[in-house]
């Protein structure tokens, strides 16, 4: 039977230290950098929707569209190349919506968004 990496540490009663192996700091440090560039990406997101907000009350348009919303799901899951489910795309998208009117209405004090 094939042994796992860190086995033999295991069987004397030592934990092995992920933080030992190169790939999983490599690893590690990617996935952490592309996180940041997430929440670079939403905060340049919750900016952008602040913006059209303001326009859109300076128009007299309502805030909320519920159309465009559907249409930037769809226009997502066309664009999603996996292997993010449509389900999880769906999800992200929920959050997303729901993060964006929190925040942006926390942002103009309108209880609106």
């Amino acid at each position: 039977m094939p042994q796992l990496p860190g086995a033999a540490s295991l069987r004397r009663g030592r934990v092995p230290d992920p933080n030992a192996h190169t790939t999983i700091r490599r690893l590690r440090e990617q996935i952490l950098e592309n996180d940041r560039s997430l929440v670079e990406t939403i905060n340049t997101r919750l900016r952008l929707v602040s913006q059209l907000k303001r326009y859109k009350q300076e128009q007299g348009f309502a805030f909320l569209d519920p159309e465009r919303e559907r249409q930037l799901e769809r226009e997502l899951e066309q664009a999603n190349g996996g292997p993010l489910s449509s389900e999880g795309l769906q999800q992200i998208c929920a959050a997303l919506f729901d993060l964006t009117k929190r925040e942006v209405s926390r942002d103009s004090g309108s209880p609106e968004a």
